[in-house]
């Protein structure tokens, strides 16, 4: 754990990525906003959107008085559409019951942990992709077995605690160092319980369901126009990602024609 701390706060002080636009506030839609963007987006990919979303939407309330089609115009490119959807849910709730600490549709620990730390400096304790780097690296590094959160999260509160770190610096540089640790080619998440490898984007039913939303974005079609348009995906592969959008509330079905949610 020493070599730990000594490590990030030398990393986060000299390499810390204080040119990211979310480090730059401490307004809790903000950061709101980030995070969502952040889940399985690559940070460098999320900047140009997160500053172009916030200029369109620079509060929850522009946010929540804007139809959800224009928030998922808006988060196009991005990908994972429920994490707009969720994000607009959010602002209406943000907007009618403020920060009272109420449950946000999408938002699990992670987040929630992450908005009180960085927004409200709370000594939150909470796991990501990047802080299981950090810990596996200093910690678990020689060893086979899988590591569960329930074993690193008590690790992390020993951490923050032994830092005397501001808890919006300390899990700022754990996020650093793991990013650059990534980079630098440690691979350790594996040894997580909880790591899942990402599949396959070329080809598969993510790819089609944000294709079919572009399409509907633009304007109203009916099946057989969508077929046409995504050819060569095939009737069933639509049909089936039409149903899981609707089902998600991305889309609408107004006889036969399909139409992006209001």
């Amino acid at each position: 754990m020493p070599k730990l701390l000594r490590e990030l706060k030398a990393f986060y002080k000299k390499e810390g990525r204080e040119h990211l636009p979310w480090r730059k506030t401490k307004d809790p839609y903000k950061i709101l906003v980030s995070e969502l963007m952040l889940q399985q987006t690559q940070v460098e990919r999320v900047i140009p959107f997160y500053n172009r979303f916030l200029k369109t939407f620079p509060s929850a309330r522009a946010l929540a008085r804007a139809p959800l089609s224009r928030v998922l115009q808006h988060w196009q490119g991005l990908g994972y559409n429920r994490r707009a959807k969720f994000l607009h849910q959010a602002a209406k709730i943000l907007t009618r019951e403020g920060w009272r600490g109420q449950k946000l549709p999408g938002v699990g620990p992670y987040t929630a942990g992450a908005v009180a730390a960085f927004a409200f400096n709370k000594p939150e304790v909470f796991i990501e992709t990047n802080i299981r780097t950090v810990f596996f690296h200093h910690l678990f590094q020689g060893e086979s077995l899988e590591v569960g959160d329930n074993e690193l999260l008590p690790l992390v509160a020993e951490a923050l605690k032994k830092s005397k770190m501001q808890p919006r610096d300390f899990y700022a540089g754990l996020m650093d160092y793991g990013s650059y640790l990534k980079k630098q080619g440690v691979r350790l998440n594996n040894k997580s319980k909880h790591y899942t490898k990402q599949s396959t984007f070329e080809g598969s039913a993510r790819q089609l369901r944000g294709a079919i939303l572009r399409e509907l974005l633009k304007k109203t079609l009916t099946l057989a126009q969508l077929i046409k348009n995504l050819s060569p995906r095939t009737k069933g592969e639509i049909e089936r990602e039409l149903k899981r959008l609707q089902t998600d509330g991305l889309l609408l079905r107004r006889g036969r024609h399909w139409t992006a949610a209001e």
